[in-house]
Parts: structure tokens; sequence; C-alpha cells
């Protein structure tokens, strides 16, 4: 049975691609961006559908749409975009989740929240289980987004246990491919647009810092997973268990961008975390869910995105 399903931040990177997977599955859609960092190019394709409507709305400010489900993805989430202003971005973390959950309450509609590995901080244990609390510095220069995405699980699981609001919430691992933003800062694109404009590589630190990347259509398809079953509500952890270095990511793109780009090493930023990787048994055992394309797959799909934009 087709739903009224409204998706915050739906122009943006991974917004577009819910948007889109939920259209082609018979639902209404509401798409809601401020275009902070996402853009109308992202949905354009969409618009002309009668069943698709976009609406330009910043989530910090109260909005009322009938719909069945929410997703809350509205938030800037790359370190370059979210410090650009830090008071805005945890507002949008904490005010976009007030303004969401009240909504449900009053459609009793199911809504979903995108949270963040990032609520883990620089973890001391390894992989990140959800049973983990965290180890995240509150007065750092991440805190406005880390905090930010703390303060609204928080925010999820007490309107859930005082008003019995139906929600989930998802922790997402780094995603990336197709309509990621060029500039926004994150290393997949970072090096892929390095790499394609034939500039040097940057990487942080010593490059030994490791992330495990999660191909887009992977995440989506765990999104509705999570969204469409009724025996668990999260926080649930979705991304790609494989781990890798900076290092061994930066070797795989040049291996296959080609060029003269040579790595240059710069001082690693504050409180970046030295590790990231999913346990994902929960998503597993709930979902019967695991990531199934590979990073080679995966970066060849986004490179070839990459070279039409860049």
């Amino acid at each position: 049975m087709s739903k009224r399903i409204l998706i915050t931040g739906g122009a943006g990177f991974l917004g577009s691609h819910l948007c889109e997977r939920l259209l082609n599955e018979g639902n209404e859609i509401v798409c809601l961006d401020n275009y902070f960092t996402g853009a109308k190019e992202n949905v354009n394709h969409l618009v002309d559908n009668p069943r698709f409507e976009l609406i330009r709305h910043d989530v910090i400010d109260p909005f009322k749409v009938e719909v069945d489900q929410i997703y809350n993805l509205a938030c800037p989430a790359s370190p370059p975009h979210y410090q650009y202003n830090a008071i805005k971005t945890i507002k949008t973390s904490v005010m976009g989740a007030i303004n969401c959950l009240g909504l449900a309450k009053r459609c009793k509609a199911r809504v979903f929240q995108a949270s963040t590995s990032e609520v883990y901080g620089d973890p001391a244990v390894h992989p990140q289980p959800e049973s983990y609390w965290g180890n995240v510095n509150p007065i750092g220069i991440r805190s406005c987004y880390d905090e930010g995405k703390r303060a609204a699980e928080t925010l999820f699981m007490d309107y859930h246990r005082q008003n019995g609001v139906d929600i989930r919430i998802v922790r997402i691992f780094n995603t990336y491919g197709p309509r990621m933003n060029p500039d926004d800062g994150r290393v997949v694109s970072n090096f892929i647009c390095q790499a394609l404009r034939g500039k040097d590589i940057t990487i942080y630190g010593d490059g030994k810092q490791t992330r495990s990347f999660c191909y887009v259509d992977d995440l989506i398809e765990g999104f509705v997973r999570l969204m469409n079953q009724d025996e668990f509500i999260g926080p649930i952890n979705l991304g790609n268990p494989g781990e890798f270095t900076m290092l061994e990511l930066a070797e795989k793109v040049l291996a296959k961008v080609g060029g003269s780009s040579k790595l240059v090493f710069q001082p690693l930023p504050g409180d970046d975390p030295k590790q990231r990787q999913p346990d994902i048994s929960l998503a597993t055992k709930h979902l019967d869910w695991e990531p199934e394309i590979k990073l080679d797959e995966g970066l060849d799909r986004t490179i070839d995105y990459f070279k039409r934009l860049v």
C-alpha cells in the first residue's frame, strides 16, 4: 500500500536517493530542503512526477504536512559544512528533531532519525557496537555535529517513552556514491575530485587512520528495511565493516583515475577519530541486512559520476 512520506533534507546526497527509491515503490513523497548542502539538481529528474512535491523550508522552523512516515535526514554532514556555522548545525539537529517528532506525534506517523557514527566520537572500543556510549569531546570543533546528533537521539527516545511516538534510529557510517557534493570535504569525494583535476591528494595525519565505506544503495536499502519492520526501533548501525586506511583509499583512487597526482600530508584536524568500523550484527539479525557492493565497484560508479561533473 502506498504511503505519503516526508523526507527532510530530501534534496541532499542521501535524501535524493531515498526520494527516488520510495517514489519508485509507488509512494507519495514530500521533499523538504533549504538547499544549504542539498541541491535542486539532485531531484530535478523527479519534479515532473505527480507524486513528488518539493518544498523549500528549513527544519529549524515548524512545518505542517499530513504524512504516514517521516525520514529526518536534514543536517550538514561533512566537517567543512557543519563547522561553517556550528550554531546553525546544532540547531538543525535539535530543533529539526523536535519539529519532526511533534509532527509525528500529531499525525501518528512513524519517524526515522538519521544519526551518525560520530556519536561514538574517537572510539575506545573497536569495532563500535550500538551498546558503546562513545568518547566524545562536548566542547570541540566537531561537537556541534556529534553532540547535536546525540541530543537528537535523546529526544527521539524520550518522545518514544513519554508520548509513545513510533521511532526508528539509524547510525550511519561513512557513505559515498553519486550526488555527493564535490566540495563537501569528505574523503572519498576529496580524493576523487583532486585526482580528476590533476591536483595533489591531501592526506591528513599519517594516513593510517581508518574508515569503513558503505555505498549509498546499500545504505538506502538498510533505511527502508528498518523503517518498514515492527520489531526493532534501534539505534542500529548501518555501514560497511570493511576497514581501510586513508592511504589505501588514496592509492585505490589514484590507480582508478590515473594521472600524476602525488600524495601530500597535512596536520590532522582536531578531534578527528583514528578508527571507524561498524559492528553490524544487529542489522544482520533484525533486518537481514549487510552491504553487497564492494569498495572497488562503488568507487568505479562514483568516479563515473564525478567525471561527468568535474
